[in-house]
């Protein structure tokens, strides 16, 4: 690869400029996040995209497949071509996990990742989502992950904000005040 690790924020940044222009910026980001989950599940394409072995002409071929079956919008098909050509189609997570935080600032939208035992209610989640606006100023898109683990309560993660209210992080507060005396 011949483009360091760093570069992922510069190619999100060029990706959020260019496929903006025609309006449809959405459908972009849905083509490159089916191109990493697809990458992502698939190792044979991803050897494919991101080994050596295979010529960029190769790759683009593959991906002319991939467009025609998923329907890939201009936009995402000239983004990755130009990744092929780059080299850095091993970049693709790092891009588009940084490709969704841009979006997300630039629109000031938030994601919130929701941690529970079980998936609260439609109630408590509308609770949930007007709390974290109001922390947050932002619109927030809650997404809810099942974890056993987390023993009554949710635990949430914004950016790089946590807010524990599960029994386990209460108790571990009345643990901290208790030994300050």
């Amino acid at each position: 690869m011949k483009n360091g690790k760093r570069e992922y924020k510069r190619f999100a940044r060029m990706f959020l400029n260019h496929a903006g222009v025609d309006g449809n910026l959405m459908k972009a980001m849905e083509g490159l996040h089916t191109i990493n989950l697809l990458m992502d599940k698939d190792s044979g394409l991803r050897g494919l995209l991101v080994g050596p072995q295979f010529t960029p002409g190769e790759k683009k071929e593959v991906l002319g497949h991939i467009k025609g079956e998923y329907s890939l919008n201009s936009s995402t098909d000239k983004f990755v071509s130009f990744l092929i050509d780059q080299d850095a189609m091993g970049l693709m997570p790092d891009i588009f996990e940084a490709v969704v935080r841009l979006y997300l600032e630039r629109t000031k939208k938030a994601k919130a990742v929701v941690k529970a035992a079980i998936v609260p209610d439609k109630a408590y989640g509308e609770r949930l989502k007007a709390a974290l606006k109001k922390i947050t100023d932002r619109d927030v898109e809650i997404e809810y992950v099942q974890d056993p683990s987390v023993l009554g309560g949710v635990v949430v993660q914004v950016g790089s904000m946590m807010f524990d209210g599960s029994l386990r992080g209460q108790l571990r507060l009345l643990k901290e005040e208790l030994i300050k005396g």
